[in-house]
C-alpha cells in the first residue's frame, strides 16, 4: 500500500520527510495540505494530526507526525540512512536534534516572516535577531563539514535530509551559499543523489501558485 504523506512545497520540515522517501525507493505519493488557506487550523486536519502541523505520514494503521519520526520510521523500513553503527546512529540523532532547535526552527520562522507575512505584519527585531542566530548555525556546520562530503560518515543519512530541509528555498531569509563554502558543497553533494528533487518538484504547493 502505498505511504501517503500530507504535505505541500513551502514546508521545509516536509521536505525533509518527503526526500527520505523518494531517495529510499519506498512507494509513496503526496497529499497536499493548503496550510495558506488554513486546512491545517479546520477539525478535519485535527483528527489527523491534533498538533495541527504538516507533516503527516500515513501508512497503513501507522500515522506519524513529526519529520524526525518519519525519517527514523523509514530507516526502520528500509534499513537506509540512520547511519551503519550504533555509534553513527547516535551522531545522526545528535545532528537531528541540533537542527530541530538551532537550524530549521529559526530558518523556518525567519523565512516565513520574511516572505510569507505581510511586511505590516513583521514583528520589529526578530528578523536581525533570528538572522543573528542562524549566522551561529551556520558558522557550526560549515565547519562540521570542512573536509566531510556527508554529516555523519561515509554516506547520506537522516542528519543531512534534517540539515537541508530550508537550504534550497529560493526565497531570502539570510542564507547565501556562496558566504559557506562547505555547506554550498554539500548541498551539491545531496542534490546529486539519484532521485533528488528540488522540494518544488517533490512536493506540490509553491508560491508561483498563489501568485
Amino acid at each position: 500500500m502505498t505511504i501517503k504523506l500530507y504535505c505541500f512545497g513551502e514546508s521545509g520540515n516536509a521536505y525533509k520527510a518527503a526526500l527520505a522517501l523518494e531517495l529510499s525507493g519506498l512507494d509513496w505519493t503526496a497529499v497536499y495540505v493548503d496550510f495558506f488557506g488554513g486546512e491545517t487550523r479546520q477539525p478535519a486536519f485535527r483528527e489527523i494530526n491534533i498538533m495541527g502541523e504538516v507533516p503527516v505520514l500515513v501508512d497503513r494503521d501507522v500515522t506519524l507526525t513529526q519529520s524526525g519520526v518519519m525519517q527514523m520510521y523509514i530507516t526502520e523500513k528500509t534499513g537506509k540512512f540512520g547511519g551503519t553503527t550504533p555509534e553513527e546512529a547516535r551522531e545522526v540523532m545528535r545532528w537531528m536534534f541540533w537542527d530541530n532547535h538551532k537550524l530549521s526552527s529559526p530558518a523556518g520562522m525567519t523565512r516565513f516572516l520574511m516572505n510569507f507575512l505581510p511586511e505590516d505584519k513583521r514583528p520589529e527585531g526578530v528578523i536581525p535577531f533570528t538572522q543573528a542566530r542562524l549566522k551561529a548555525a551556520y558558522t557550526t556546520l560549515d565547519t562540521h563539514l570542512a573536509g566531510r562530503d556527508w554529516i555523519v560518515g561515509d554516506a547520506i543519512t537522516n542528519a543531512d535530509f534534517s540539515c537541508c530541509g530550508y537550504l534550497y528555498y529560493p526565497e531570502p531569509f539570510g542564507f547565501d551559499r556562496k558566504d559557506w563554502p562547505n555547506i554550498d558543497r554539500w548541498l551539491d553533494n545531496i542534490s546529486a543523489a539519484p532521485g533528488w528533487k528540488h522540494p518544488y518538484d517533490l512536493m506540490p504547493g509553491s508560491p508561483a501558485d498563489r501568485a
